[in-house]
């Protein structure tokens, strides 16, 4: 079963409770999503350390509930 938008920013939400976080279904399939993630804790990480804390935070979901997932990711201005 196909993940929602608002299941996908609740994981995200519960990982970085500071983060700003926009979902859009890019296919309205439920499947294919975009997500841009603003949050303090990707202060001083790389693109890939960044990315790597949204996928955690997607509790394995990945590849499985969420089929695909443009990534953007910064800490705030």
């Amino acid at each position: 079963m196909p993940m929602n938008a608002n299941e996908i920013e609740t994981l995200i939400k519960a990982a970085l409770p500071d983060a700003q976080v926009e979902i859009r279904d890019l296919a309205g399939d439920g499947d294919h999503y975009a997500a841009n993630v603003v949050s303090e804790s990707f202060r001083g990480k790389s693109r890939v350390q960044q990315h790597q804390l949204v996928y955690e935070a997607l509790k394995g979901n990945m590849g499985g509930a969420l089929h695909a997932l443009a990534l953007q990711t910064r800490a705030p201005d």
